[in-house]
C-alpha cells in the first residue's frame, strides 16, 4: 500500500525506458487501483503484470474483494497468495491459502506462493519443519498440471525490514530444501521458480542470486524506486 497514482505512473515508466536493459523475466505487481494504469504503461514491452491478492470468493455479494475472475479480464497474469503480512494481519490461515491456489488456478492467474518463518522459529531451528507445513497444507493436494504454473517466494520474516539479514548460504539451504519437498511430490518442481523475498537489495542480490536454487527475487521496499530496481534486475542477469 505504497505510492500515490502520479507516482506509480512515473515508476511505470521508468521501468518501461529501461526494459531494453532487462536480461530477466520482470514483473510489477502494483496496488489494485493502479493495474490498469500500468497495465497501459507496460502493455507490448514485455513486462508481466500481477496483482498483489485476490477473494477466496469467486463472484457475489462480498463488498469489497476482488475476485480471480475480475484480476483475468483486467490482464492480470500473475497473482500473489500467502504473503507474510496477509498472514500475519488478515489471519489468511492454510485452508484459506488452498482456496486463494485453486480459485486462481481455475481462472487461469500463475499464483506466487509465499511462505516463510518469523524470527522465533528461525532461532528455535524449526524453520524447514515450519515451511513445509505451509506447503504441505495449502499445495500438496494440487496436481503436477498446477504446480507447471506456481512459483515460490520464500520470505524469511525475520529477515524483512528488522535490521537483520538472511545470508545467501541461508537462503540457498532453504531454496534448496523447499525445492526438494516439492519434487519428491510432483518431479516437475525441479523446474519451478522459487523466489527470494527477504529484503533483496542491489546490494545482496548479486550474491542471492549466484545461488543455485534462488531463481529471482520478490523485491519489497527496494522495488518503489527505480534506480534501485533496475540494479536488481541487472544482478539477476
Amino acid at each position: 500500500m505504497n505510492l500515490e497514482i502520479n507516482e506509480a505512473i512515473k515508476l511505470a515508466n521508468e521501468l518501461k525506458a529501461a526494459r531494453a536493459s532487462f536480461k530477466c523475466d520482470v514483473l510489477l505487481i502494483p496496488s489494485f487501483l493502479f493495474i490498469a494504469d500500468v497495465k497501459h504503461i507496460v502493455y507490448a514491452t514485455g513486462i508481466y503484470l500481477g496483482a498483489q491478492n485476490c477473494s477466496v470468493y469467486e463472484n457475489g455479494a462480498f463488498t469489497g474483494e476482488v475476485s480471480a475472475k475480475q484480476l483475468k479480464g483486467a490482464g492480470v497474469e500473475y497473482i500473489v497468495i500467502g504473503h507474510s503480512e496477509r498472514r500475519e494481519h488478515f489471519g489468511e490461515n492454510h485452508g484459506i491459502l488452498k482456496q486463494k491456489l485453486e480459485i486462481a488456478l481455475k481462472y487461469g492467474l500463475k499464483p506466487i506462493f509465499c511462505c516463510g518463518e518469523p524470527l522465533q522459529v528461525r532461532q528455535n531451528g524449526n524453520q524447514k519443519e515450519y515451511v513445509l507445513k505451509q506447503l504441505q497444507e495449502s499445495l500438496f493436494n494440487l496436481t503436477a498440471k498446477d504446480f507447471a504454473n506456481i512459483t515460490i517466494a520464500y520470505e524469511p520474516i525475520w529477515a524483512i525490514g528488522t535490521g537483520l539479514n538472511a545470508t545467501a548460504e541461508q537462503a540457498q539451504e532453504m531454496h534448496a530444501f523447499i525445492r526438494k519437498e516439492l519434487a519428491d511430490k510432483h518431479p516437475i518442481a525441479l523446474q519451478m521458480r522459487i523466489l527470494y523475498g527477504g529484503s533483496c537489495t542491489p546490494d545482496n542480490a548479486k550474491e542471492l542470486f549466484a545461488c543455485p536454487d534462488v531463481d529471482g527475487g520478490l523485491i519489497g521496499g527496494a522495488s518503489l524506486k527505480a534506480k534501485d530496481f533496475i540494479a536488481i534486475t541487472a544482478a539477476a542477469q
